[in-house]
């Protein structure tokens, strides 16, 4: 969720970049497949003022407007479990070769958070935020108490939350953010401090931050909560969008309107896809793909993969191949396209349950892109159903050791941990090798250890 691309009219703090960390993201959902052809678009420059510009909440004459007064919940800083585990399962000389930063390491400012944020040490960066806040009167023991807001307030707060939701951390994040609410309240607003910006309108909160506050509910297992969330800001969105072509505003501020537009509705899909109701998510998509006259021929084809994924999770096959021969259709000769067609087809025999297909598929696709860990993930897969579990494993430790800054990841060791077990009733010392590795690493890799290592299995 950056506001390089939906959201800001200047080039992006550390803030906006925080969940496009490498080897963080999954690249096989629906949202990273229409956001990557944004992110290959130049942002859209707009004034501050459509950028901040947001529809504001009317209230009662005479009743006090309730306030936004938030406060860190944490009085511990966050500690390193890979360490801890390092240390009790290889031994204390072992735990000492880890050399992860910690909020200590840096300076106590937006450089330091920015550094810990670009070295992955993200438990570190959260344990910053709650110093960061402090200054601002915001830290541990003030949630509810009157606190004045900044845009660079607000910005940590969101950087906080991302950390938080990026480290699987949602019971604290869930607490933390409830002081928000919707991010509506008047005291968000630049009008609301006229002595500090006189000549400033419209909301001092990110567009990201509002995002990522409606998406929240979908990672807690209410994800009707987070549609209801977004549609308010779908419609938002469009009547804005719609008053800018009314008044024949600007071509930019209409076009970064939709494109604000275009990123909610990514989102909806994205939940829709968890509730498997798949007529909102195919609804939406066939809506974007109706807009093709103001859509780049890129983003078509993108719309067309999603479409055809949708389908293919609803069983419905020979409508998924369609999709994906309108996409062939476009003529777009990028490797981007190549690359995801190939994937495409291959998740097509997958469903068929080809795997001899779907594996040929998605080794075209790693010779056009050896480094993607989502093919390698596939091919992996395909390698388990054929019998071919020794392959499978190696497909996994190879792209571990070839590329651990990418592919030594969660997912990853989930799956190859997996594999070890169904290999062998002494898979702990492979289990350990992993370990090692993980130790020697500057960021933070596993969110918990010991699911993905499963140390503490029978074997």
């Amino acid at each position: 969720m950056t506001d390089k691309y939906f959201g800001s009219s200047s080039e992006p703090s550390i803030f906006d970049k925080i969940l496009s960390t490498p080897g963080h993201q999954d690249d096989s959902s629906t949202t990273a497949i229409l956001t990557s052809i944004h992110n290959a678009s130049d942002p859209i420059q707009v004034s501050d003022d459509i950028r901040d510009l947001w529809m504001p909440v009317e209230h009662e004459p005479g009743v006090p407007p309730i306030l936004t007064m938030p406060g860190v919940l944490s009085v511990e800083d966050l500690n390193d479990p890979v360490k801890e585990t390092v240390s009790t399962v290889l031994g204390a000389e072992e735990a000492r070769k880890t050399s992860r930063l910690t909020c200590n390491d840096v300076t106590q400012d937006e450089r330091g958070l920015r550094k810990l944020i670009e070295e992955g040490c993200f438990r570190a960066a959260v344990n910053l935020t709650s110093r960061l806040l402090t200054i601002y009167g915001q830290g541990y023991g003030r949630l509810g108490q009157p606190a004045k807001h900044t845009p660079h307030s607000l910005q940590l707060w969101f950087t906080r939350f991302s950390l938080l939701a990026k480290l699987s951390l949602l019971e604290l994040l869930q607490m933390e953010s409830d002081a928000f609410g919707d991010l509506c309240r008047p005291d968000i607003n630049y009008e609301f401090y006229p002595e500090m910006y006189s000549n400033r309108k419209g909301s001092m909160a990110s567009f990201s931050f509002r995002l990522l506050l409606a998406e929240l509910p979908m990672f807690l297992g209410a994800p009707n909560i987070a549609l209801q969330r977004l549609t308010t800001i779908f419609n938002i969105c469009t009547k804005i969008e719609e008053s800018m072509d009314l008044t024949k505003s600007s071509g930019n501020n209409v076009k970064f309107w939709r494109r604000r537009r275009l990123r909610v509705v990514h989102s909806i899909i994205n939940c829709s896809l968890v509730q498997k109701n798949y007529n909102i998510a195919h609804n939406f998509i066939e809506s974007l793909i109706g807009e093709k006259d103001s859509a780049t021929p890129e983003e078509l084809g993108a719309l067309y993969s999603v479409a055809g994924r949708i389908y293919m999770q609803c069983g419905d096959i020979v409508a998924a191949e369609k999709k994906v021969l309108s996409m062939r259709k476009l003529g777009l000769t990028s490797k981007v396209f190549q690359v995801q067609e190939c994937v495409d087809r291959g998740l097509i025999y997958v469903a068929q349950n080809d795997f001899t297909e779907a594996l040929k598929y998605f080794q075209k696709a790693a010779i056009l892109e050896p480094t993607n860990a989502m093919i390698s993930n596939n091919i992996a897969v395909c390698l388990l159903y054929l019998g071919k579990m020794k392959e499978a494993i190696a497909t996994y430790e190879n792209m571990i050791t070839s590329h651990p800054e990418q592919d030594l990841n969660e997912h990853f060791l989930i799956n190859v941990c997996t594999l070890y077990e169904l290999e062998s009733n002494n898979s702990r010392p492979k289990k350990l090798v992993q370990l090692q590795k993980i130790g020697k690493q500057r960021r933070d890799i596993c969110m918990n250890i010991d699911v993905c290592l499963k140390l503490h299995s029978n074997n």
